[in-house]
């Protein structure tokens, strides 16, 4: 069977048309929110240079941390509340109002431990500002719950105002960023746009939805703590192989060489943003569909591997091949040591893709949280060890081979498990 005929065969029913229009709304609003910060990139590696796009790269890198606690693990656990609940407006708005009150006590919790830290620490007392603009991030995240649009399956606002967003932040840039002592103003305008899309996220939210905010019972607060604890425990185990990289590798090198893994992380990055669309599309989905049948959900699966598989595997071999192209056009020349990185990085979009399938799309629907979370957090301490290891004497390089070995084990463990369960995703007869 061919890819036509997969997509044919994947899109046959009401249903499935409708997830692919979401999909296709999605990937066309998406497409221009990964584009405008790679119309930055270029401008700024060059106008901070290596070391204060390093430093900048570092504290997003550290905030970064506070987005997880904030986070929580709501992205999924509400999501699939909601999207379970989503013709009961009473039931979505108590499930909103607890879920939002949580999330911002523990903005103030975060800014409180941030602001212990700077006063602590030199190394951060030094940028203090760069700190407290990049946290603004933080705020304008837990103002736009994402969560909430992913459960009742409106995507399309998640996008618009991310876009909204980067929009700000990147003419922002062009305009009030001139020159390297303006690398703190990089934090400052990145937090306004998101905290700008925020607000109107909330609007769309109260006005449009009707959901109606109300201080929640003390039971519905619990009762959302303990279905997201196991994935917050996967989203710290997670940030241990992703943002720490950036942190770890900042405080055992300096900002420079900091520099040069941001910048090949980046282009990584913008790439598997790419997947955001089909990701968001489809978790509510296979959530949904996990409740009326797992045989349906495990056929899904099957062919989501075969097509992203192909797909990914084609597009690696090619980032591979022009890495030194796109650094050059994308960097500059005084990232020349990002070429490498980037080649190490190349094959990680298609390994992430792969393990979202297996862990996010059907692990988490079928019910297996723990195994899913043990398995990151095991992942995480491996990858630790594999940075103290590397970075003391490849840099920038042992930080990229560390993220592809962990990768790689999170993938394959993923399946090994699925593969003891009796669920087998990687099947002939879809290729």
């Amino acid at each position: 069977m061919n890819i036509v005929q997969i997509f044919k065969k994947t899109v046959n029913t009401h249903e499935k048309k409708t997830l692919f229009e979401n999909f296709v709304a999605l990937s066309v609003l998406q497409g221009a929110n990964y584009i405008l910060p790679l119309i930055t990139l270029p401008y700024l590696v060059r106008v901070l240079g290596p070391e204060k796009f390093g430093l900048v790269s570092f504290a997003q890198a550290f905030t970064g941390y506070f987005q997880i606690m904030t986070n929580y693990g709501f992205n999924l656990s509400s999501t699939r509340e909601i999207s379970i609940f989503r013709n009961d407006l009473k039931k979505i708005s108590e499930i909103f109002s607890a879920v939002f009150i949580i999330q911002l006590l523990l903005l103030f919790l975060s800014f409180v431990l941030l602001s212990i830290i700077i006063i602590i620490f030199a190394k951060f007392r030094a940028d203090s500002l760069l700190y407290f603009f990049t946290f603004g991030i933080i705020i304008g995240n837990v103002l736009f719950p994402a969560w909430f649009f992913q459960g009742v399956e409106s995507m399309k606002y998640i996008t618009v105002l991310n876009v909204i967003a980067k929009l700000i932040f990147t003419v922002a840039i062009f305009i009030f960023i001139r020159n390297q002592s303006d690398y703190i103003y990089v934090a400052l305008l990145n937090s306004l746009g998101f905290i700008i899309a925020g607000i109107i996220a909330l609007w769309i939210i109260f006005y449009k939805f009707k959901i109606e905010f109300k201080i929640p019972h003390i039971s519905m607060i619990k009762h959302q703590l303990t279905q997201g604890w196991y994935i917050f425990l996967s989203t710290v185990a997670i940030s241990l192989y992703t943002i720490s990289n950036t942190f770890i590798l900042g405080l055992l090198t300096n900002n420079t060489i900091v520099g040069y893994y941001s910048g090949a992380e980046k282009i990584i990055k913008a790439i598997q943003g790419l997947m955001g669309p089909l990701n968001q599309s489809i978790y509510p989905y296979m959530s949904k569909i996990a409740q009326e049948s797992k045989e349906k959900l495990i056929s899904f699966a099957q062919k989501l591997v075969a097509i992203i598989g192909i797909i990914g595997l084609i597009g690696s071999i090619m980032l591979y091949i022009v890495a030194g192209f796109i650094v050059k056009i994308l960097l500059g020349p005084q990232y020349y040591q990002s070429i490498l990185v980037l080649r190490i990085l190349s094959f990680v979009p298609l390994i992430v893709a792969l393990s979202n399938i297996f862990g996010i799309q059907v692990m988490l629907p079928l019910g297996f949280n723990k195994a899913f979370s043990n398995i990151l957090v095991i992942a995480s301490l491996m990858n630790i060890l594999l940075l103290l290891l590397f970075i003391p004497h490849y840099f920038h390089l042992g930080t990229a081979f560390s993220v592809v070995i962990t990768e790689l084990f999170v993938t394959i463990t993923m399946y090994v498990y699925l593969v003891k369960k009796q669920i087998k995703l990687v099947s002939l007869k879809h290729v």
